[in-house]
């Protein structure tokens, strides 16, 4: 009878320790599962909007030749505005070039990656970033702007910069061209290809093509 009353002891001691390590899985994993919600918003939601803006990171190539087209408009106290500036190797760059750099992103997390990278490359004081829809950003104020954009919203993103930008603003679309803008040069190939505009567009000369930078 000992026996037996011993054996129902370590029967339910047993289940005890099964119920309290499944109630601990179960814990660590609805964890986890929120924490993979939260950092993964600022990335999903963004696909639920009119115009997905995907976070692609710029080639050094793109780099260099988003700084080529720019160079002449460089001098001191320049402004310059990237839409949708991603991890802010773009803003940093331009930084590290003589721009005054501005990067809008909508996504949090990219933000402050941006902002720890130009605080780390000593050009935070001319780097800045902000969380913010581009479509809601005022672009009146800059004398260069970058754009990674995508075929679906280059027309409407065109419509919002003519009505915005000032005269002899720069604008350099990535990847994508503006359409129905005249570009005054282009520069690179392939998905390095960069579109150099001057505002206002109708007074744009005619296009001036290099294949590549050196």
């Amino acid at each position: 009878m000992e026996e037996l009353t011993a054996t129902n002891d370590l029967s339910n001691k047993g289940n005890k320790q099964t119920n309290k390590t499944g109630l601990l899985l179960v814990g660590f994993t609805g964890a986890v599962a929120v924490g993979l919600s939260v950092i993964s918003a600022p990335f999903v939601l963004p696909a639920f909007r009119k115009f997905c803006l995907p976070y692609i990171p710029a080639t050094n190539e793109q780099v260099r030749n988003v700084l080529t087209a720019l160079k002449n408009n460089s001098q001191k106290g320049s402004r310059l505005a990237d839409l949708g500036s991603g991890d802010g190797r773009i803003v940093i760059a331009a930084a590290r070039d003589g721009f005054k750099s501005h990067g809008i992103e909508l996504n949090s997390f990219l933000v402050l990656y941006s902002k720890i990278s130009a605080r780390l490359a000593g050009v935070s004081s001319h780097a800045t970033f902000r969380r913010q829809d581009l479509w809601k950003a005022n672009l009146h104020s800059y004398d260069n702007v970058v754009i990674f954009g995508v075929t679906q919203m280059m027309e409407t993103l065109g419509g919002k910069m003519e009505k915005e930008l000032k005269d002899g603003c720069l604008v350099a679309a990535c990847r994508f061209p503006v359409p129905d803008w005249t570009p005054t040069r282009t520069i690179g190939e392939g998905i390095d290809t960069v579109w150099l505009y001057q505002m206002p567009q109708s007074l744009t000369p005619e296009l001036n093509k290099d294949e590549s930078v050196s």
